[in-house]
C-alpha cells in the first residue's frame, strides 16, 4: 500500500499548489487597520493618499470590458447546453432567474431603508470626474440618444473604448449567434474561455494590489470624515449579514417546505462540513465536489444534482446579487449622488446579466460592480475604493448565501421533478444512513485512491 505522500508521485500527477488566498485576506484586514489608524492620527496626510484607491480601481476599470464579455458570451453557451436536458434544465434556469430578481430586489428594498453611507457627504476630491462616460439616466440626450449610445461604431471598439452596455450588446449578441451556430460553435465558445482564464488570471493578480488600494481608500475617507466613514462601512456590513440571513431563513426556507416538504435547517445542518470548509476560503467553489455527494446521498437524483448544482454556481447568485445592490446604494448615498429609483431598477437588470458565469473568481464581484455603476453613473466608479476595504469581511457571507442558495434550489427541483428518494433522506437526516466521509475526505486521499485502482484499469 504506498504511503499517502506518494500517492501523487506514484499518479504522475503535479505536486499539489498551496493555496496562498487567505494571506490576501489578511493583507487587507490589516491595510484596513493601518489606513483606519493612519487616518485618525494624520488627517491631512491620510487625504492625500487617495491616489493609491484611485490606482486600484483604474486597475478594476481596466478588467471590466474582458470579464464582462467573456463572461456573457459563456453564460449564454452555458444556457444552450443546460436546455439541451429539457425540463430539468429548463427548472432550473427559470428559477435561478426568478431567485436572482427575488434577491436583488431584497438588497435594494433594505438598502433604501438603511440608506448605508449617508451623512459621509465625501468632498469634490474625493470624486473622479467621470468624464466621456455615458450615464445609463439618459437624461441629459434623451431616451434616442441613450438607446442610440449602447450601439458601438464597430464590433470591438466597445472593448478598447471601455462603454460598459456597448460591451454587454455585442457579449449578448456573439452569445446568441454562437447558440444558433450550435455543435459548430463549440471550438469558438472553447477559444474564448481560454481567453477568460488568461483574464481571470489576470484578475487574480491585480487583486494583490488590494492592500494597497483599501490601505489608501479608507486612510483618505477616514481622513476626510473621521468616525462617520467607520458607521457608514459598519452599517452596510451588518444590513448586508442580516439581509443574508433572512434571505436564507425568510424566503428560502418556506420556499424548501412548501415544494420540498423539507426542513431548512436539517439540510443546512446536513451541509455544516462544507459550510467550515468555504467560511474557511470563502469560496463556495471549494465545497461543489462535496455538495454534489452528498445531495446525491441525500436522495436527489443523479441527473437533477449533475444538472442543478454546476448550473446554479453561475446562475443562482443569490448573495452576490444582494451584494452588488446594497454595495451600489452604499456608494452612491457615501458619494453624495444617490441613485434614483428608475436608475435603481436598470441596474438592478444590468446586475442580474453581468454577475452571471463569474462565481468564484476573486475580483469578479468589484469588476461588475465597477461596470454597473460605470454604465448608469460614471462618476461614482472611484467609490469602489470604499467597497475593497471590507469587500473581504462580506465574502464569507456571499458565499455561504450562494451554496446555502444552490443546495435549496436542488432539493426543490428534484421535488418538482419527482427525482428524490423520500425514503433515503429521511434515514440521512435520522443519522441512520450518514454521509461516508472516508470516501471524500480531500483531493489527496481520493488521487491515493485513483493511484491504487489504476493497475487494475490498465490490466482490462
Amino acid at each position: 500500500m504506498p504511503s499517502k505522500d506518494a500517492a501523487p508521485e506514484a499518479a504522475g500527477a503535479p505536486p499539489k499548489k498551496r493555496d496562498r488566498t487567505h494571506y490576501l485576506y489578511i493583507f487587507v484586514i490589516v491595510a484596513v487597520l493601518a489606513g483606519i489608524a493612519v487616518g485618525f492620527a494624520f488627517p491631512d496626510f491620510a487625504t492625500s493618499l487617495k491616489p493609491l484607491g484611485t490606482g486600484f480601481v483604474n486597475l478594476i476599470k481596466m478588467m471590466i470590458s474582458p470579464v464582462i464579455f467573456c463572461t456573457i458570451v459563456l453564460g449564454v453557451g452555458g444556457v444552450r447546453q443546460a436546455a439541451k436536458v429539457g425540463k430539468v434544465g429548463g427548472l432550473a434556469l427559470g428559477y435561478f432567474l426568478v431567485m436572482s430578481l427575488v434577491a436583488l430586489v431584497i438588497g435594494l428594498l433594505v438598502g433604501n431603508v438603511l440608506h448605508p453611507g449617508e451623512g459621509l457627504q465625501l468632498t469634490e476630491e474625493m470624486r473622479t470626474s467621470g468624464q466621456g462616460q455615458l450615464s445609463g439616466g439618459g437624461e441629459a440626450e434623451g431616451l434616442s440618444g441613450f438607446l442610440l449610445g449602447i450601439i458601438p461604431n464597430t464590433l470591438v471598439s466597445s472593448l478598447t473604448e471601455g462603454e460598459v452596455l456597448q460591451t454587454l450588446l455585442v457579449a449578448l449578441l456573439a452569445g446568441f449567434a454562437l447558440q444558433a451556430l450550435g455543435d459548430k460553435g463549440t471550438p469558438i465558445l472553447n477559444g474564448i474561455e481560454h481567453i477568460q482564464r488568461l483574464v481571470f488570471k489576470i484578475l487574480a493578480m491585480v487583486m494583490w494590489v488590494a492592500p494597497i488600494g483599501a490601505f489608501g481608500a479608507i486612510a483618505a475617507v477616514v481622513g476626510a470624515t473621521g468616525v462617520d466613514a467607520l458607521k457608514g462601512l459598519g452599517i452596510i456590513m451588518l444590513g448586508f449579514y442580516t439581509t443574508c440571513v433572512l434571505f436564507v431563513f425568510v424566503v428560502l426556507g418556506p420556499l424548501l417546505w412548501a415544494f420540498a416538504r423539507v426542513n431548512v435547517f436539517r439540510l443546512l445542518a446536513y451541509l455544516g462540513r462544507e459550510f467550515l470548509l468555504i467560511l474557511s476560503t470563502s469560496s463556495s467553489e471549494a465545497a461543489l465536489p462535496r455538495l454534489i455527494a452528498k445531495l446525491e446521498h441525500l436522495g436527489v437524483s443523479k441527473p437533477v444534482v449533475g444538472i442543478t448544482v454546476p448550473t446554479g454556481y453561475s446562475f443562482n447568485l443569490d448573495g452576490t446579487a444582494i451584494y452588488l445592490t446594497m454595495a451600489s446604494l452604499f456608494i452612491a448615498s457615501a458619494m453624495g449622488e444617490p441613485l434614483a429609483l428608475g436608475e435603481q431598477v436598470s441596474l438592478l437588470i444590468f446586475m442580474v446579466i453581468a454577475s452571471k458565469g463569474a462565481a468564484g473568481v476573486s475580483g469578479a464581484g468589484l469588476a461588475t460592480l465597477a461596470g454597473g455603476l460605470q454604465s448608469h453613473r460614471p462618476e461614482l466608479v472611484d467609490g469602489v475604493g470604499l467597497i475593497v476595504g471590507i469587500d473581504r469581511f462580506m465574502s464569507e457571507a456571499r458565499a455561504l448565501t450562494n451554496f446555502a442558495g444552490n443546495a435549496i434550489a436542488t432539493v426543490i427541483i428534484g421535488s418538482w421533478t419527482k427525482e428524490i428518494d423520500r425514503e433515503q433522506m429521511q434515514r440521512v437526516f435520522a443519522k441512520e444512513d450518514p454521509f461516508n466521509e472516508q470516501s471524500f475526505v480531500d483531493e489527496e486521499e481520493s488521487t491515493e485512491q485513483a493511484a491504487d485502482k489504476q493497475p487494475a484499469t490498465t490490466a482490462r
